[in-house]
């Protein structure tokens, strides 16, 4: 990159009425997260702070563990789940429904991007299961 793309620019339009900045940056894949890479010389600013919702995370984990434990034949049926976790049967059946969440919501849900708005109540009770509109309502 050279001194002068890696520098800020100001400029207004012909018009005078609007002000076009320009902010030189880069992206890159860190550990599979985007990173905003600030210019050669520029103070970096901080990520955003992550809100890490324990409850969804621990349902959507449970939900993964109690998905594998079925396909795997540990568990014949969600009833069995049921008596040995000590849980009902329709929570099981809830969660089970978050291992149809799309990758990137639960990508988001994993760094503690999702909307605050996000909880566990509103997916676990009726998420499509088409991903178009899970991003639709989750967004």
């Amino acid at each position: 990159m050279t001194e002068k793309q890696a520098r800020s620019v100001a400029a207004l339009t012909a018009d005078g009425r609007t002000l076009v900045v320009t902010i030189p940056f880069n992206l890159r894949q860190r550990g599979g997260r985007k990173l905003v890479m600030a210019p050669d010389g520029a103070t970096p600013w901080p990520p955003p702070p992550s809100r890490i919702d324990n409850t969804l995370l621990r349902a959507l984990v449970r939900a993964h563990r109690w998905k594998r434990m079925l396909e795997r034949g540990d568990y014949a049926t969600i009833r069995d789940i049921e008596k040995a976790e000590g849980v009902t049967n329709s929570f099981v059946s809830r969660l089970l429904k978050l291992t149809l969440l799309a990758p990137d919501i639960i990508e988001a849900i994993l760094d503690g991007r999702q909307p605050r708005a996000l909880q566990l109540e509103s997916i676990a009770y009726g998420i499509p299961a088409y991903w178009t509109e899970q991003r639709k309502i989750i967004a």
